[in-house]
């Protein structure tokens, strides 16, 4: 139990920046090339010297973004005495490796979990040095990505790391692990468990706009631009179930500025503005507002700036970050999900190996492997792994893409007998 005195803390994080290796692992690409990445640090709860350090192995996003929006870490720090660092992964936010540059080709060949995880190691190594902490216990937290970034580090580097918190992290099925349509699957259950008739109303609003769509030019939506092909109603589907996704990702029951502005208990919010109206079609554009439009200061929705198809299915988001994202998704990360209209609430939209195979060579010369990160990474045969905590919401999409049980060690023990 956090005492009173502990309850809600508002840490003053120090921004600061640490020069990094640029390629850890190839000596003559870059020789010992560092660039500069950015990190938080705050100190006041810690117990110098002896007190744990809590460490948030940072993801596909700007490092505050994260920090502010992560205060189970501060809170259990306060508890603990713990140091508290929070640091940004290569190539996003403001640690770019080859600044504005970082994302042409092959500057952005730098970008890999392998190198984002030795980032992480040397910087942690360092830092205790630097901070006469060589004595004290290095906990590794993370979230979605994040997560599986601590998942990682514990196995990888288990004589920096002594214990990982892997929230929501999707280790299985980004490894190419489960089912494609379990993704968007678990979306609609969670508007579906709201209410059926919310996924009823969300599916019969898509067929009414594909009919629509039979029609040129009928289709206006409140959009910048009349569809006037195949390419825009695809990305007008793709823009509405990223809305849905984001909602669902972001259900909450309080309202947060965390990967853009969202009410509280969203999928609430967005079952109730598709129940409440009588036109459907009316009704899944007031939805999508909740996403795109939620200050009401759009008059249209612009089909190509709101969203961005890339690799990943469930969204990529927008600027450098998902220019970064949209290559690891295209290279390590495996997220061949789709969404079918029969067990979810979308339109048809396959993403098959193939189609990421063409995409990720037109748009970045990469070719994936998939495979790589089971085997890199272990998949599922975490067994002989140990000191490592996955929680997950049982709200999030993403839940049953990682571990929801317990790993059994009884075969590995019955080995050794």
């Amino acid at each position: 139990q956090i005492s009173q005195q502990f309850t809600d803390p508002k840490p003053q994080f120090k921004e600061k920046y640490f020069p990094q290796i640029m390629d850890h692992f190839n000596f003559n690409s870059m020789g010992n090339g560092t660039y500069e990445q950015r990190y938080l640090i705050t100190d006041e709860y810690w117990k110098k010297g002896s007190g744990p350090i809590f460490f948030y192995t940072g993801n596909e996003g700007d490092i505050w973004e994260f920090a502010l929006n992560s205060g189970f870490i501060t809170e259990l720090a306060a508890q603990q005495r713990a140091l508290v660092i929070f640091a940004e992964h290569r190539y996003y936010g403001k640690s770019l490796p080859f600044g504005q540059d970082s994302f042409n080709i092959p500057e952005v060949g730098l970008l890999t979990v392998e190198q984002a995880l030795a980032d992480y190691a040397i910087m942690i190594t360092e830092l205790k040095q630097q901070l006469g902490a060589s004595a004290c216990p290095v906990i590794v937290f993370g979230g979605s990505y994040g997560g599986m970034l601590s998942v990682y580090m514990r196995l990888r580097y288990p004589n920096i790391v002594a214990g990982a918190l892997a929230a929501s992290a999707p280790i299985l099925s980004t490894a190419g692990m489960g089912e494609s349509k379990q993704f968007f699957q678990d979306v609609t259950s969670d508007f579906e468990n709201y209410a059926p008739e919310c996924r009823d109303a969300v599916r019969g609003a898509f067929q009414r706009l594909q009919d629509l769509a039979q029609i040129e030019g009928k289709v206006s939506f409140s959009l910048c631009k009349t569809p006037s092909s195949y390419k825009d109603i695809h990305q007008l589907n793709g823009l509405l179930r990223n809305a849905f996704t984001l909602m669902a990702m972001l259900d909450y029951p309080y309202s947060t500025h965390f990967m853009g502005s969202m009410p509280a208990n969203p999928v609430k919010v967005a079952c109730d503005t598709m129940l409440g109206g009588a036109d459907l079609l009316h009704a899944l554009k007031d939805t999508a507002g909740i996403v795109y439009n939620s200050t009401g200061d759009l008059t249209c929705f612009d089909l190509y700036t709101l969203y961005v198809e890339c690799a990943d299915p469930t969204g990529c988001g927008l600027g450098f970050n998902s220019l970064a994202w949209d290559y690891q998704a295209c290279t390590e990360i495996e997220m061949c999900y789709e969404s079918n209209n029969v067990s979810d609430m979308f339109p048809l939209m396959p993403f098959t190996e193939k189609q990421r195979e063409q995409y990720c060579s037109k748009r970045w010369g990469v070719i994936p492997r998939p495979g790589w990160l089971k085997t890199q990474f272990w998949g599922d045969a975490l067994s002989t792994a140990s000191n490592i905590i996955f929680s997950n919401g049982d709200l999030d999409p993403w839940a049953n893409g990682g571990v929801r049980s317990e790993l059994e060690v009884d075969r590995l023990i019955g080995m050794a007998d």
